[in-house]
């Protein structure tokens, strides 16, 4: 245990785990049937599903990686909820109206329909893939800020024994009561979790001696010949992955992102799924994209005042270089997030526990809903069909085997977190920047079929196994540390993960239409 973690910290810590006991205990009524476990019986409210969106959509990486966003960029990544709004207006118009229709349980039953059986089992694996290395590297990043505030290193026991922390409390808060549980629970860690990134942006801005307008001067002009950091759209044209976040970006790149995340992804999806009907659906995408807005600014704004802490040595009256260009951020010899270099360093008594506590809760929110949604994959695309060939299983059955996966998941997402740990040793892959993108591998593939199954009447099974193959190896390829194994250093390339997105959704498109439809489909 660190020195400044006292015993004020640990009383607030010992506090919100009593909360999660009751508001466990409260939460996790028994699932009636299957569509209940995983559909919440379609009553859910608009509202709670909105915020449950909201807190699916977000993570450990928003809580680590938006401080560091503002620190280094700008405002940038607000923009990208323009993005957001045109992917709902196509979610809203060709998706969620669909799987209404066809009451299913995943949004890969909508394949079955249009291209048979092996489509659904093939894009479900897919995504139960991707979703295995995205959450699993989201839930080692929780860990490691949660080792370093908890134990004071960042050891493998103490990785390894915050992952299984988190992974257990998950997997209890979610087992008994299906996505009911999950999303009542999503939008308490989402309070939690939002009201300690105020706590810190309202202690970082008393902390700095200047008033607001000094600090808007200061990002406007933050040093000779740098851009301001108060700039919302960029239009430059950048194709590397310091211009991921240029207006071009956004309404190409990040428009396939978001219709993906909305609409093919069973983590986020499935939270709409719950609600009455697709109208009621799409109030709850778009009520939890404007409520993104300002949670994301907070954070974005925590690393703006971050800059201004540790980069304007004359705004803190400091002795110059005691704060400035030479501060490297490390814990233990290891490059770490300026966010958790500050809650090592200089955050108070009680307010570290506080920022452990939303760090968690970050962690909790995404973990949950990454449990029950590879859950429902894995049971109604998976065991039910794959395994049982579609005979009738009784919704005893089907429960059963939902707590079942759901405890292999959380057994799975911890293997690969502590996977991860043991990776980032011998690599110098920034595992923030994998695990934000990570999910392009598999988002390439399914939005070519499903574009194709949209749009046209051509697809074959061969050419849709072609096209989420091709999906997933195109951004691979792409990738710094896969390239330097079969391209000479002076070739290789950087490239933003969205003009990625592009390209693998482009080459799947051209490979799932090249074949040609069978007759006996509708």
């Amino acid at each position: 245990m660190i020195d400044q973690f006292s015993w004020l910290d640990w009383t607030v810590f010992a506090s919100y785990g009593l909360i999660l006991l009751v508001s466990g205990y409260l939460l996790n009524k028994k699932a009636k049937d299957s569509t209940d476990y995983f559909l919440g019986g379609n009553t859910m409210p608009i509202w709670v599903v909105g915020i449950s969106v909201l807190a699916t959509s977000q993570s450990a990486a928003t809580f680590l990686g938006g401080p560091d966003q503002g620190y280094r960029g700008d405002l940038t990544y607000l923009a990208t909820n323009i993005a957001g709004f045109i992917a709902a207006i196509f979610v809203a118009s060709f998706l969620l109206p669909r799987f209404y229709a066809l009451k299913v349980f995943t949004v890969y039953e909508l394949l079955e329909q249009r291209f048979g059986a092996n489509a659904k089992y093939q894009a479900g694996l897919v995504y139960l893939s991707g979703r295995l290395f995205a959450s699993g590297a989201r839930l080692f990043m929780a860990a490691i800020a949660v080792s370093m505030i908890l134990f004071g290193d960042i050891q493998a026991g103490s990785v390894v024994t915050a992952v299984l922390i988190i992974a257990s409390i998950g997997f209890a808060y979610t087992m008994y009561g299906g996505i009911r549980s999950v999303i009542y629970s999503d939008a308490i860690q989402c309070l939690v979790y939002i009201s300690a990134a105020l706590l810190v942006l309202f202690y970082l801005y008393i902390t700095i001696p200047a008033d607001f307008s000094s600090m808007i001067d200061v990002l406007r002009t933050p040093g000779d010949g740098e851009p301001s950091k108060l700039t919302f759209i960029d239009f430059s044209v950048d194709f590397s992955s310091a211009g991921v976040f240029s207006f071009w970006s956004i309404i190409t790149g990040f428009v396939l992102l978001n219709i993906a995340a909305f609409g093919l992804d069973q983590d986020v999806t499935q939270r709409m799924l719950t609600c009455k009907d697709s109208k009621s659906a799409t109030k709850a995408l778009v009520s939890s994209i404007f409520m993104g807005i300002p949670v994301v600014l907070i954070f974005v704004c925590i690393g703006l005042l971050l800059f201004i802490y540790y980069q304007r040595p004359d705004i803190m009256s400091l002795a110059s270089g005691e704060n400035g260009a030479e501060v490297v951020p490390q814990f233990e010899g290891q490059t770490v997030t300026i966010f958790m270099y500050y809650v090592l360093t200089d955050l108070p008594n009680g307010i570290k526990a506080i920022v452990t506590i939303g760090i968690i809760a970050a962690a909790l929110s995404t973990l949950n809903s990454g449990l029950n949604s590879m859950s429902s994959v894995a049971v109604q695309d998976i065991y039910r069909g794959l395994i049982h060939n579609n005979k009738d299983l009784t919704e005893a059955q089907l429960v059963r085997a939902g707590r079942i996966s759901m405890g292999i998941v959380a057994l799975a997402l911890s293997g690969m977190a502590i996977l991860c740990f043991y990776w980032q040793q011998y690599t110098d892959t920034p595992l923030l920047a994998f695990a934000l993108s990570v999910m392009v591998f598999s988002y390439s593939g399914l939005l070519g079929i499903y574009f194709t199954a949209l749009f046209t009447k051509r697809g074959s099974p061969l050419s849709i196994a072609c096209a989420l193959l091709i999906g997933f190896l195109t951004p691979v390829m792409m990738q710094p540390y896969v390239q330097s194994l079969y391209l000479p250093e002076s070739a290789q390339f950087d490239l933003g993960f969205s003009w990625q997105l592009l390209i693998g959704t482009a080459l799947s498109l051209l490979v799932c239409v090249s074949g040609r439809q069978r007759s006996t489909q509708q």
